[in-house]
């Protein structure tokens, strides 16, 4: 099954609450938020376990942090990420219609010169407006 072959390639055990949430990211086409996830996976699997794994991925690479414009802090997986390293700097589109939430890996956060002084830590560019569905 693909799901433990990518939980593998990360260096993470396969548990019913992983398989659930990646199986959940791998349908989903967009980004995620926790309350989404809770809503979808196996009750047993309370707040704090859907929150551990999410913690998990983003530590190992698996995913990465979408802002949406409430503040709401979602999940998008990654491509070519690795522990400690991501590399997910792309434009993310939120449609004012369905509220979906993508990545545009393709086009690319345009760079920005910071005074002097200044350092990047992260950044994050979203877009909104209406996707190619609802258009």
């Amino acid at each position: 099954m693909r799901v433990k072959e990518i939980l593998s390639d990360y260096d993470l055990k396969s548990t019913s609450c992983r398989n659930e949430v990646l199986s959940m990211f791998l349908k989903a086409n967009q980004a995620l938020g926790q309350s989404d996830i809770e809503k979808e996976v196996d009750p047993s699997h309370d707040r704090v376990t859907v929150y551990r794994t999410l913690k998990t991925f983003l530590d190992k690479g698996l995913v990465h942090k979408v802002l949406d414009d409430a503040g709401i802090t979602k999940y998008a997986l990654c491509n070519e990420c690795a522990e400690n390293a991501h590399n997910h700097e792309h434009v993310h589109f939120k449609c004012e219609i369905c509220g979906q939430t993508s990545c545009l890996e393709k086009i690319a956060i345009p760079t920005v010169n910071l005074p002097k002084g200044y350092k990047i830590m992260e950044k994050n560019l979203l877009i909104q407006g209406v996707c190619a569905k609802c258009n």
